[in-house]
């Protein structure tokens, strides 16, 4: 074991003095640190000597005081000072409150070399490495051992937990959700208290970062592989985990969480080929129900959701963040949209909370397989009214209208009526008379800049813009005909699958 704060001052040789913290004379020291920089415990990673020749110490009591709470915090084991150096005097508050804490404090005599009491505690750790690597051996046949399979998870973490003698949580930093669906949430009094730094670096942000909340010593771990997912350890007793056997732990628990999201891109991928052939109305109703229960989404109960964001990456792990939040789901990517069939009971907030902020999205109403059809068309109705009132969230029929329209019957009618000349034309002819008047109603009917834009003459667009004119018998130079061809476009790029 490594070597006690009582056992080091013991040693004669050192001649060291406890000067405060006598209570802590029992923690033990993995290792012994030199530092002499003003924020001293962000060197620690739990378990260290840190000494330092007088230049870490505040002059001021608040300061001193402050020094010994951050430090205690981080997990140091003790706090040892130069004698005859640069150390401001010690004064009756920072003594106090080493003792309160408890903090050891230990006066290392001069001339002593900060070496000597590093060569002793090295010395010491020596069986301690040899259990160390025993102990990494044991966290790494852990990982050989579990299955590949989401359902063998909890267990992993459990059994790691049993052999770091702590608890583990492995949690999203962003919300303090489980990484898991089934990984167990944050005791509530770390929920409560770390609530209002979701998302924040301080709780995060560096290998180890050492808390004391409510009389417990916390470590939070990045965890490798995974950008957001956080490693909570509440040591169930002394001394603490080793810190090095913690990082192989979440580098272990980084690794299964990677074999996990890639059997989970497999799932992902059936899915899609399935709504593909769905949409298209290539499956009957049959194998369609048996096929979405499959992906656990029932096939008389579900609703299509349909997202768009300005980044599309945003949409690249929806699938994931729906799954780890225990939503079934079956997902489909296709024209810049991400379009997910889901159990209609979900509840709007958890869709937002895996969307993220930075998406828009649309639902449809309770369907059933037979009109899983229709459910697409109602997702991308709301969406793109969504999208144009700004709402994170739409739902079919509900909430503001779009375009003074009720429904897709009526915005199908009216692309229909007023540009559906126009397809037909461009079906049976060469010709590009849609981007043309897209281009040409984005650019505020300037034939230069259609020009420069679609890089044809300008005599080009002037033909096609006339053109349209002729197939919808519309007069171009009205500025109501041109609001309905705005409307009908708006409609057509909304409700295209």
């Amino acid at each position: 074991m490594a070597i006690t704060v009582a056992e080091l001052v013991a040693e004669p040789q050192l001649g060291l003095t406890l000067l405060a913290g006598t209570a802590g004379r029992d923690n033990r020291v993995t290792w012994a640190h030199t530092s002499d920089l003003p924020r001293l415990w962000e060197w620690v990673t739990g378990g260290e000597l840190m000494m330092t020749n007088g230049l870490s110490i505040p002059a001021d009591a608040a300061g001193q005081v402050a020094l010994a709470e951050a430090l205690m915090d981080s997990g140091a084991s003790a706090l040892a000072i130069g004698e005859k150096m640069h150390a401001p005097p010690l004064l009756p508050e920072f003594l106090e409150a080493c003792d309160r804490l408890p903090l050891p404090l230990i006066n290392i005599p001069y001339p002593l070399p900060f070496i000597a009491i590093a060569r002793s505690v090295a010395e010491s750790s020596l069986l301690e490495e040899s259990r160390r690597l025993r102990q990494t051996a044991r966290v790494y046949d852990l990982l050989r051992t579990a299955g590949a399979s989401e359902d063998h998870w909890q267990s992993l973490v459990q059994r790691l937990a049993t052999e770091l003698d702590a608890e583990l949580f492995v949690v999203d930093h962003r919300c303090l959700h489980p990484w898991h669906p089934d990984g167990q949430a944050l005791p509530v009094f770390l929920a409560d208290e770390w609530a209002p730094l979701c998302g924040q670096v301080s709780l995060a942000g560096k290998n180890f970062q050492w808390h004391r909340v409510r009389g417990h010593h916390v470590l939070t771990m990045d965890i490798p592989t995974h950008a957001n997912a956080l490693l909570v350890v509440l040591p169930r007793s002394e001394p603490h985990p080793d810190a090095v056997v913690l990082l192989h732990a979440a580098t272990v628990l980084g690794l299964q969480l990677s074999r996990i999201v890639l059997s989970l891109e497999g799932r992902h991928r059936l899915a899609g080929e399935f709504l593909l052939q769905a949409i298209d109305g290539r499956l009957g109703t049959a194998e369609m129900e048996s096929r979405l229960t499959a992906f656990d989404v029932p096939a008389q109960a579900f609703m299509v959701a349909s997202i768009a964001a300005d980044d599309g990456e945003l949409l690249a792990n929806v699938h994931i963040e729906l799954w780890r939040h225990g939503v079934s789901a079956a997902s489909l990517r296709r024209n810049n949209r991400l379009h997910v069939v889901i159990p209609a009971d979900v509840a709007d907030d958890v869709l937002v909370h895996c969307a993220g902020s930075g998406a828009a999205m649309g639902i449809s109403a309770p369907a059933t397989v037979a009109g899983i059809q229709r459910a697409l068309q109602e997702s991308l109705w709301a969406l793109g009214s969504a999208r144009a009132n700004k709402l994170g969230l739409a739902r079919y029929a509900q909430g503001p209208s779009w375009l003074g329209l009720t429904g897709f019957e009526e915005g199908t009618a009216l692309v229909r009526r007023l540009l559906g000349p126009i397809f037909e034309y461009e079906q049976s002819q060469e010709g590009d008379l849609t981007i043309t008047l897209r281009t040409y109603l984005d650019s505020q009917r300037s034939w230069q800049k259609t020009a420069a834009a679609l890089f044809a003459h300008r005599q080009t667009i002037i033909y096609r813009i006339r053109k349209i004119g002729e197939l919808t018998g519309l007069d171009m130079g009205e500025t109501s005909t041109v609001a309905q061809l705005w409307f009908a476009l708006q409609i057509h790029e909304a409700m295209r699958r």
